[in-house]
């Protein structure tokens, strides 16, 4: 599978900011250049592709939970065609302290893996999306960028793509987990969550975060604590209705920072 790349190269990006910063004489130009790189099919008959992002020096990009401060990414995908689903295999994020505050993401040039699948294999999936990101320094610019292309199948494997697919986070279970359990409590504008993992230690300062697939929840940092084999982390989800609401563990996404570029992963937790 690859990319039609002439296609893309007359109709790359169109990226513009969002909201007027307060130093526009300070960002320099371009602060972002994205693309979309060609993949291969793989054998479950899905294509492989990825979102690359080059940042000028000094500049950053956020995962897809950014943390206490960052801009959260957003994906609108409805322009396309034949296309089913879509799948993104993020790399294992950097950690960034900035004024007391934690945000994850990358830093000089992000290759996100996206996992397309096509509603008829028999024809190529159309391209066009829509990404909202923020991008910062000293200042933080929320930028949109405009994308598309056509995908044609049987491309040459991108060493980048594959590099990306290596740098994900480790899942749990390779890194010695034994039990996940949560529980959940209500609180006066939403719910409380504590985990229980009997992990061995991922590396010092272990620091988990939480997400579910509904985005407009509010997760707070997790108090993260270890106790010999079991690592507990305990953070406040607050829904827009500001009331407790029900949680479905197998919906509870942990991802645990071992503080030394180690990064494991579990998706679900027993009640």
């Amino acid at each position: 599978m690859s990319l039609n790349l002439r296609h893309f190269a007359s109709a790359v990006v169109a990226l513009w900011p969002l909201a007027a910063p307060a130093c526009a004489e300070d960002i320099p130009s371009p602060v972002l250049r994205a693309e979309l790189v060609d993949g291969w099919q793989t054998t479950a008959g899905t294509e492989m592709a990825a979102l690359h992002l080059v940042l000028a020096p000094g500049w950053k990009t956020y995962w897809r939970a950014p943390g206490e401060a960052g801009i959260p990414p957003r994906f609108d995908w409805s322009g396309s065609e034949n296309l089913a689903s879509v799948a993104f295999h993020w790399p294992r994020p950097e950690i960034f302290d900035l004024n007391g505050l934690r945000t994850f993401g990358y830093h000089d040039e992000l290759v996100l893996p996206i996992e397309l699948t096509p509603r008829d294999r028999a024809r190529p999936i159309r391209v066009r999306v829509g990404v909202d990101i923020g991008v910062c320094d000293d200042i933080c610019v929320p930028m949109s960028l405009d994308l598309s292309g056509d995908l044609a199948p049987r491309g040459a494997l991108v060493a980048a793509i594959r590099q990306a697919l290596a740098d994900a986070p480790e899942p749990a279970a390779a890194a010695g987990l034994s039990a996940a359990r949560c529980d959940a409590e209500p609180i006066r504008d939403g719910m409380r969550l504590t985990s229980r993992l009997t992990l061995p230690s991922v590396g010092p300062d272990e620091l988990a975060v939480f997400e579910l697939s509904d985005q407009t929840i509010w997760i707070s940092p997790a108090d993260t604590r270890r106790s010999g084999a079991e690592l507990r982390a305990t953070a406040d989800l607050v829904p827009a209705t500001a009331k407790p609401f029900a949680v479905n563990r197998s919906d509870i996404r942990i991802t645990i920072f071992g503080g030394t570029g180690r990064v494991v992963e579990l998706q679900g937790c027993a009640g």
